[in-house]
């Protein structure tokens, strides 16, 4: 499975400026501001007085990648025509016709949460057979 390592920082990512915090070896927000204060000029700081500075913490951002899948054109090939018919609708009417094309064909990664999604649709419309996606990589979750 690739994996692709962080290279550069999201455009105006949120930073934290609390490095005393317990969770900042390992939160996202808190490694980009270490970065970001060495190159950039202007920063998008999270609000000092909303973060808790402890596990419960609402903007903790793990920088351990995620396994994300990318594509599903085969499922189509192993589902009866009327299954497919029915998985392809509850998936269109849960994000839009284009974005599942952009998913099933692989043009965007599908994250962990949407998986589950997509095997409980395969559930709903009658298939017991396991269906894997078309790959898998680990990336790093920065936004999901």
């Amino acid at each position: 499975m690739p994996r692709k390592e962080y290279t550069s920082l999201p455009t105006n990512y949120p930073v934290c400026e609390h490095s005393g915090c317990p969770m900042a070896a390992s939160c996202l927000h808190q490694m980009a501001y270490t970065e970001m204060l060495k190159t950039d000029e202007y920063l998008r700081l999270i609000n000092p007085t909303r973060c808790t500075q402890d596990a419960s913490c609402a903007y903790y951002r793990s920088n351990r990648p995620m396994v994300y899948a990318r594509g599903f054109t085969n499922f189509q090939r192993r589902m009866f025509p009327d299954q497919y018919a029915c998985f392809m609708a509850i998936c269109i009417s849960e994000w839009g016709r284009n974005p599942y094309f952009e998913r099933r064909r692989g043009a965007r990664l599908i994250p962990p949460g949407e998986q589950q999604f997509i095997q409980k649709a395969l559930k709903k419309v009658g298939v017991t057979e396991e269906m894997k996606f078309d790959a898998y990589e680990e990336t790093i979750n920065w936004y999901d």
